[in-house]
């Protein structure tokens, strides 16, 4: 996979987590894939990567979603 093809697929996974979490404001995803790509930046095997992205953003999206709705609940007490 090229840099180019990458970064296209990179931007996928962002409109993806868009559809997936309406409730989630764009740029928080953004910035949740951007965290998880980085993560990924000493790997030499590129081909898999925008898939690890797409996980690691959607499950640091989901947990985070989940203390929000704790944080909520406690303050409704």
């Amino acid at each position: 996979m090229t840099t180019d093809e990458e970064i296209r697929q990179v931007g996928h996974v962002v409109e993806r987590l868009v559809r997936k979490h309406p409730e989630v404001a764009r740029e928080a995803i953004a910035a949740a894939v951007h965290d998880a790509h980085s993560h990924f930046d000493g790997c030499r095997i590129r081909d898999f990567v925008p898939l690890f992205v797409e996980r690691r953003a959607h499950e640091q999206l989901r947990s985070g979603m989940r203390t929000i709705v704790k944080m909520s609940a406690g303050a409704a007490l």
